[in-house]
């Protein structure tokens, strides 16, 4: 089963791109403005990461879901890949309730009502 665990993060981020292109919710509506706002939020956590692993609060157990490549010690390839799933999720529920209860309904398409 090794690799199953990146391989589903993989299709849930391809599911929040196709959402974000339909919806024009984050990603494709500013592309510069997502691009700083997603590298500065994995970063973010990254940091984080390291700094738990530092202090002995994280740590990277034995798994046959993962594909065995550490970015760093204790820090699987496959966190860096929740982290973006983290941070588009964080981001589309930002922006849908902003459109939702700020702006009006969103249209198929992703027109405002």
């Amino acid at each position: 089963m090794t690799g199953l665990y990146l391989g589903a993060l993989l299709v849930s981020i391809a599911g929040l791109v196709t959402l974000d292109l339909r919806l024009r919710l984050f990603l494709f509506a500013a592309p510069a403005r997502a691009a700083v706002v997603l590298v500065a939020g994995v970063a973010g956590f990254l940091a984080w990461d390291a700094a738990g692993v530092g202090l002995g609060i994280f740590f990277e157990g034995p798994s046959t879901w993962l594909v065995g490549v550490d970015l760093a010690p204790d820090i699987p390839l496959e966190e860096l890949f929740f982290l973006i799933l983290l941070c588009l999720s964080a981001m589309h529920a930002f922006l849908l309730a902003q459109r939702l209860l700020g702006r009006g309904t969103v249209r198929s398409g992703g027109e405002r009502a």
